[in-house]
C-alpha cells in the first residue's frame, strides 16, 4: 500500500522537472547586451510565476503526500500492532493447550508403563506354578472374606481322612462346602496360543486330561459322605478361561457335573458364599422365630396366671366389700337403737315436767336385741 504512494510521488517530482528543464530550453537566449524587448520580460516573468505556481503545487503536493503517508503508516502500524497481539494471544493459547496435551499424553504414557510392568509381572506369577496356585488361593480367600464372618469357614481345614481343601464352609447341617482353588492353567495357556490345527486338537487333549485329572482328584479326595456337602466347588481364577471351558469344552463340565464338581468363576464364586450367607441369614431369622415364639408361650402363661390371681382378688374384694356391707348394716341398727334409748331417756325427764302429755308405753328391750 505504501510502495504505490511512494512511486506516483516520485512520478509527479520528476514531471515537474522535466517541464522546467523544457521551459528553460525553449526560452530565447538575450543577447549580450541590455535587454530592451518588453516581450521577452513578460514571458520571462509570466514563467517565473508558473514556476513558481508550480514550486507552491508541489510543495501541497508534497505535504498532502507525507501526510496521507504517516496516516497509512500510522494505520498500519496499529492493524500490524493489532494482529501481532492476537497472533500472540493465539500462540500462547495454543501453547498451553499443546502443553496440557502433553501432560495428558505423559500421563498416559506413564501408566501404560506402569501397566505393561504390572502386565508383565503378572506373567512371570502365572508362569511359576507353585505362585500361580497361591495366585488363585488369595482370589479365592478374598472373596470368602469379603461375603462370610470368620466362623462359617475355615482355610487349609483338615477332614477325616487327612486331606486339606483349599477352603471349607460350613453349612447349617454342620457339613463343609469344599472349594478346590487350583486350576491346571497350563494346558489352557497352550490352547490360546496354539497356530496350526494340528497343535490346537494336541493342546485341547492335554487340557482335557489335566482338567479330567483335576476334577477326579477333587472328587476322590474332598467328597465324603456325612462330612462334606454332596457337591465340591473347582475355582478357576479367570473369567476368559472360565468362558473357553464353557463355550468350547462343555463335555469337560458335563463331565465335572457328572463327579458332582462344579466349575465356577470368580463371579459365580460370589454368588454362590452370598447365597450361603443369605441362607444363613434366614436360618437365624428363624431360629430368632423360634424363641420369640416360645417367649411369647411363657408370656401367655404367666398371663393366663395373673388373670387367675387378679380373679381370686377380686373374689375376696368382693367377699370384703359384703362383709363391710354386713358391719355398715350392723353399725346402722346399733345407732337406729341407740337413738331409740336417747329418746326413751329424754322421754322420761320431759314426763316430770308435763303433766299433761301421755306417757308412750315403755318397752324392756330383750337382751341381744339390736
Amino acid at each position: 500500500m505504501i510502495e504505490p504512494l511512494l512511486i506516483a510521488a516520485a512520478g509527479l517530482l520528476a514531471g515537474l522537472g522535466i517541464a522546467a528543464l523544457v521551459v528553460l530550453l525553449t526560452r530565447p537566449r538575450a543577447p549580450a547586451g541590455p535587454v530592451t524587448d518588453p516581450v521577452a520580460e513578460a514571458r520571462m516573468a509570466e514563467l517565473g510565476a508558473r514556476v513558481q505556481q508550480m514550486g507552491e503545487l508541489l510543495g501541497k503536493a508534497q505535504a498532502q503526500l507525507q501526510h496521507g503517508i504517516h496516516e497509512r503508516l500510522d494505520a498500519v502500524t496499529h492493524r500490524l500492532g493489532q494482529s501481532m497481539e492476537q497472533s500472540r494471544q493465539h500462540t500462547t493459547e495454543h501453547l498451553s493447550k499443546l502443553n496440557e496435551r502433553l501432560a495428558v499424553i505423559d500421563s498416559a504414557q506413564k501408566n501404560i508403563t506402569d501397566l505393561a510392568s504390572q502386565v508383565t509381572s503378572l506373567q512371570s506369577v502365572l508362569s511359576n506354578k507353585q505362585t500361580r496356585g497361591a495366585f488363585g488361593q488369595g482370589r479365592m480367600e478374598a472373596i470368602i472374606q469379603d461375603a462370610l464372618p470368620k466362623d462359617c469357614y475355615d482355610f487349609q481345614f483338615t477332614l477325616t481322612n487327612g486331606k486339606r481343601p483349599d477352603c471349607c464352609v460350613f453349612l447349617l447341617d454342620k457339613r463343609s462346602l469344599v472349594i478346590d482353588a487350583k486350576f491346571p492353567l497350563e494346558g489352557i495357556t497352550a490352547y490360546r496360543e496354539a497356530k496350526g490345527d494340528d497343535e490346537r486338537r494336541v493342546s485341547a487333549q492335554r487340557l482335557r486330561t489335566d482338567v479330567s485329572k483335576h476334577i477326579s482328584d477333587i472328587a476322590e479326595k474332598y467328597l465324603i459322605p456325612g462330612e462334606t456337602y454332596e457337591t465340591a466347588l473347582m475355582f478357576v481364577p479367570s473369567e476368559s478361561i472360565y468362558a473357553d471351558l464353557v463355550d468350547e469344552f462343555d463335555d469337560l463340565v458335563q463331565k465335572a457335573y457328572r463327579a458332582r464338581v462344579v466349575l465356577v468363576s470368580p463371579m459365580l464364586l460370589m454368588a454362590t458364599v452370598q447365597l450361603v450367607q443369605h441362607i444363613r441369614k434366614d436360618a437365624r431369622m428363624r431360629e430368632a422365630a423360634d424363641q420369640i415364639q416360645t417367649e411369647v408361650g411363657r408370656l401367655m402363661k404367666d398371663v393366663g396366671l395373673l388373670g387367675d390371681r387378679v380373679r381370686k382378688l377380686q373374689t375376696h374384694f368382693n367377699q370384703s366389700n359384703e362383709d363391710v356391707r354386713q358391719v355398715i348394716i350392723s353399725v346402722e341398727k346399733i345407732e337406729s337403737r341407740g337413738g331409740r334409748i336417747t329418746q326413751v331417756e329424754v322421754g322420761e325427764e320431759e314426763e316430770a315436767d308435763r303433766s299433761n302429755v301421755i306417757p308412750a308405753p315403755v318397752r324392756k328391750i330383750q337382751a341381744g336385741e339390736f
